[in-house]
């Protein structure tokens, strides 16, 4: 438990600091570039996936900071799950937690990462990507699980 938490933190805090380190980077530097395919474009967004909910943005910082506590809360009671858990966790909460600071320190999320062949897709950042990866990670970890039980259910039978 205690190799994974250190390297946890480790992860956490360089996940951390290049999210921001790029979001900076385009608040404070005119990193605009336009490409064929995909743009780096300045752009914040008030609400969340989509902006949606951005009739919120003044309050959707503190409801997610919530989430967010909530949620480490509950691995402090249940530390089996951070045990099993601990690299898609540290994703999200890596992910998480800056894009909440940027709500603090930017009013909204930075994005700059802008898809646009074929589609137009939402614009993202660094910290969305790490929240996805997370995400599939999860569904990854528990498709396994569940084959592994049904492979069990079977062997039993």
């Amino acid at each position: 438990m205690r190799k994974k938490l250190v390297l946890s933190i480790i992860i956490f805090t360089i996940l951390f600091i290049i999210d921001q380190v790029l979001k900076y980077g385009f608040t404070h530097f005119n990193l605009n570039i336009d490409g064929p395919y995909m743009s780096l474009q300045l752009a914040y967004n008030y609400g969340v996936a989509f902006s949606m909910f951005s009739f919120l943005a003044e309050y959707l910082k503190y409801i997610q900071l919530s989430m967010v506590i909530a949620g480490f809360i509950y691995l402090l009671k249940n530390k089996e799950v951070f045990t099993e858990y601990y690299l898609p966790i540290t994703l999200l909460f890596a992910g998480g937690l800056s894009n909440i600071l940027d709500r603090f320190t930017y009013g909204g999320v930075v994005d700059y990462l802008y898809w646009h062949y074929g589609f137009e897709f939402a614009i993202f950042n660094f910290a969305d990507i790490i929240i996805n990866c997370a995400v599939a990670i999860i569904i990854f970890m528990q498709i396994k699980q569940w084959q592994a039980e049904r492979k069990e259910k079977k062997n039993k039978s």
